[in-house]
């Protein structure tokens, strides 16, 4: 049941990303252009998902662990550090680029854009350097 429920809210929010045009690295880009032609529409999107986020945290604080699941998995790290912002920096940088972030980049891959297709290469790409180089 665990794994439906998951492909069920993976469903759900790939089906909110592609209703809201977050797949549309143009909506994106056009969002973070603040001295260009600036799109404020990605900010109703964010603004909208923080009350349900916040519902469904005030929710999951209210139970002792999850429906479908022995416990919570949340991150254990609190520090801010160089390899936080590092990281925070380089994926800032990629959605400035592309206009994608791997959510929404995997949604897209519905519609067949090459560039979705070379983001998803060049993150895939990226992760592989990460895992080898925290292995050295």
């Amino acid at each position: 049941m665990r794994y439906v429920a998951t492909l069920l809210c993976g469903l759900l929010f790939g089906i909110g990303l592609t209703v809201s045009d977050m797949i549309n690295p143009s909506r994106v880009l056009g969002f973070l252009d603040l001295f260009g032609t600036w799109d404020p529409s990605a900010a109703f999107v964010f603004a909208g998902a923080l009350p349900v986020s916040a519902l469904a945290y005030w929710l999951s604080r209210q139970r002792s662990r999850p429906v479908f699941d022995e416990g919570y998995h949340l991150p254990e790290g609190n520090r801010i550090d160089r390899r936080l912002i590092g990281g925070a920096v380089i994926f800032g940088i990629g959605w400035g680029i592309a206009g994608f972030c791997p959510g929404p980049a995997l949604v897209a891959t519905i519609s067949g854009q090459t560039g979705v297709f070379l983001f998803l290469g060049a993150m895939f790409l990226g992760m592989a350097i990460h895992r080898m180089t925290l292995r050295a």
